[in-house]
């Protein structure tokens, strides 16, 4: 618990595609190794960024026990597991435990939502089987945490903290209760961090600027926060990860496959990434090269 609760810099890791839409383990083996040695102190595995909503559980949980296999000794290995249907999420998060991840990252049901004693009961069901960050992240569940939810929430021996996507205000509330918090928004997460005792960022933008993040997460650099604002923001511009996936694909880390129903950025859009990733040093992107790309270059699988 005092190694999760230590870890600053937590990188929602990408899934990558063969031309098939088939999970592709050799770029993402080449994915996490960049995180590694950038220093970053954990990934979460199948999250939003990595689409664990569009991979089977199957491959969900290959993916966990593949990462726990390869990198397990080298960074924390914290595993999606959660779901809006209870009896799935005990499933899934036993099933990761069994193949040694470190830690879950649990969500309150999305969709079919249900009251908050139902949240509450949902989630200490989940808590019970181990290590867990509970994530509040409204604008995609339709139902917001609140400090009533999470405070009961905190009382359980397995809570480690929470992946707020809430603002400073409420993460500095609960860190001044010694409730851990990591931020969920990027853009905010360096003041998160240096200026309401936020524990760190579970990071969409350190998939592609791992080193970059490393620092703001390490140091106050009010300088370095503000160049990366504009980055921050545009990797938001769509619903995530499209914009993330585009950016690796622009920069050759990964193929450009995506899985439907995502599509790439528009041409204008990936313009204005190209210009704010162009300005960074070649040394602090994921990836070899920078090309804008052509709209026929983009693979779409199912």
């Amino acid at each position: 618990m005092k190694q999760l609760k230590a870890a600053s810099l937590i990188t929602a890791i990408k899934t990558p595609y063969n031309a098939i839409g088939e999970v592709d383990l050799n770029t993402y083996d080449t994915l996490v190794q960049k995180q590694i040695d950038a220093g970053v102190d954990g990934i979460v595995v199948g999250g939003t960024t990595g689409e664990g909503h569009l991979l089977s559980w199957e491959e969900h949980l290959i993916l966990i026990a593949h990462s726990v296999h390869k990198f397990g000794d080298k960074l924390l290995i914290i595993g999606n597991t959660g779901s809006n249907n209870t009896s799935e999420a005990i499933k899934a998060t036993k099933n990761g435990f069994a193949a040694g991840m470190d830690a879950t990252l649990q969500i309150n049901p999305y969709y079919g939502r249900t009251s908050i004693a139902g949240v509450i009961e949902h989630l200490n069901r989940t808590l019970d089987i181990g290590p867990a960050f509970i994530y509040n992240v409204p604008g995609r569940t339709g139902q917001d945490l609140t400090p009533d939810i999470i405070e009961i929430l905190a009382k359980h021996k397995n809570f480690i903290g929470v992946k707020e996507c809430g603002g400073n205000e409420r993460i500095a509330h609960y860190e001044k209760q010694g409730i851990a918090c990591w931020s969920g928004n990027d853009d905010e997460s360096h003041d998160g961090r240096h200026k309401f005792g936020s524990h760190g960022v579970i990071s969409v933008t350190s998939n592609i600027i791992p080193g970059l993040m490393r620092q703001l997460m390490d140091n106050e650099n009010v300088e370095l926060n503000g160049r990366l604002q504009g980055l921050m923001q545009w990797l938001f511009c769509e619903p995530n990860p499209i914009a993330i996936n585009t950016t690796l694909m622009m920069t050759g880390a990964v193929a450009p496959n995506f899985r439907l129903p995502y599509q790439a950025l528009t041409k204008e859009q990936r313009q204005q990434g190209f210009e704010l990733l162009a300005a960074l040093n070649d040394d602090d992107r994921v990836g070899e090269t920078l090309s804008l790309l052509d709209d026929e270059d983009f693979n779409y699988c199912i």
